[in-house]
């Protein structure tokens, strides 16, 4: 197969050189209201990868950012942490035969880090990709939790714009007694 990126014959969907040149993160940190909101790259440096997302080879492209990025991120993050935490995708809704963002919340699993996958799903399905702000304050996601309550949880997505959609999210958490602790995310559209 070729590398997605630099098209040069490789085992991996991402050659060696391209994940070592593009997938070194640079986390940056985005407070909106009480809520961390940590990134690991700017949208701009990985926009074809993460548009992957709406084409077959998106599966092996976000299952190596779990790998990449994703685990090592809680590897180093739960050895502070002696409690239990849960992880919680921000709709991990099926599309293209997977869930993109699953893929990044299974990665994180360790044994004291546990997905709960599909818990927080939206009904409402619009697309918010170069829509408005106002748009956006027009046509809330509408979340729907299923999952337990009075837990400690991580909030997981793929990219971050104007920060409502995981603004929502911790809302209807909050509602059903989750505590949110931080949110991280694959890249932040802001200054892109």
């Amino acid at each position: 197969m070729r590398c997605f990126s630099c098209l040069k014959i490789s085992l991996t969907i991402i050659c060696k050189v391209c994940q070592k040149d593009i997938l070194t993160p640079r986390i940056t940190k985005r407070e909106i209201g009480d809520l961390s909101i940590f990134s690991f790259f700017r949208y701009s440096d990985i926009e074809p990868l993460l548009l992957s997302k709406h084409k077959p080879e998106g599966f092996r492209i976000f299952r190596l950012f779990g790998d990449l990025i994703m685990r090592p991120f809680i590897d180093e993050w739960i050895e502070s942490m002696p409690e239990q935490v849960y992880i919680i995708g921000i709709d991990e809704n099926i599309k293209n035969g997977y869930s993109h963002i699953a893929l990044l919340t299974h990665a994180m699993k360790r044994k004291l880090a546990t997905p709960q996958h599909s818990s927080l799903l939206a009904i409402n399905r619009v697309k918010y990709a170069g829509k408005s702000l106002d748009f956006r304050l027009d046509n809330p996601r509408g979340f729907v939790y299923n999952g337990l309550s009075d837990i400690d949880v991580i909030l997981v997505d793929d990219i971050i714009t104007t920060g409502l959609t995981i603004q929502e999210a911790k809302e209807k958490l909050e509602d059903n007694g989750v505590r949110v602790l931080f949110a991280i995310t694959l890249a932040d559209a802001r200054n892109s």
